[in-house]
């Protein structure tokens, strides 16, 4: 396990694994414009809950109405089997670290992403993690 890349890296326009790395290390920063460059203006995102979401800026106000700071501590970007240069899915996953808004720090937290990358850009990005039931746990509202 490592923490994402704190620098903007280039990736091979024939791997969509360094695609979505690259992708992902770019909005966490965060930096939602310069993540434009790697997904398709055809871009569906889709939260945890069902939320749905066109544009990586949604991600980065999403994420600031959730967390102080959050960022990711990628373990694996796995590519499944089969993908060619026009299609590829794309999973990356790992542990979730930050802030919660009222200052308390958190780690551990693990999120799963699945990426549909078509022709070297990103078309869907579905993401899963753990922070709704840890913020019910702050709650009270349920044990872990």
């Amino acid at each position: 396990m490592h923490d994402a890349p704190q620098q903007h890296t280039t990736h091979d326009a024939n791997d969509p694994g360094a695609l979505v790395d690259t992708y992902l290390i770019t909005l966490m920063k965060p930096d939602p414009e310069g993540a434009r460059q790697y997904v398709s203006p055809e871009l569906r995102i889709r939260f945890t809950g069902g939320r749905e979401m066109r544009d990586p800026s949604e991600c980065t106000a999403f994420n600031k109405a959730r967390y102080a700071w959050v960022k990711k501590r990628f373990e694996s970007t796995d590519v499944v089997a089969g993908a060619t240069d026009e299609y590829a899915v794309v999973y990356n996953r790992g542990t979730l670290y930050g802030e919660w808004l009222d200052g308390t720090p958190f780690e551990g937290n693990r999120y799963v992403d699945r990426y549909v990358v078509r022709n070297g850009l990103i078309t869907e990005m579905d993401v899963w993690n753990d922070s709704a039931e840890w913020m019910l746990v702050r709650a009270g509202l349920a044990t872990l």
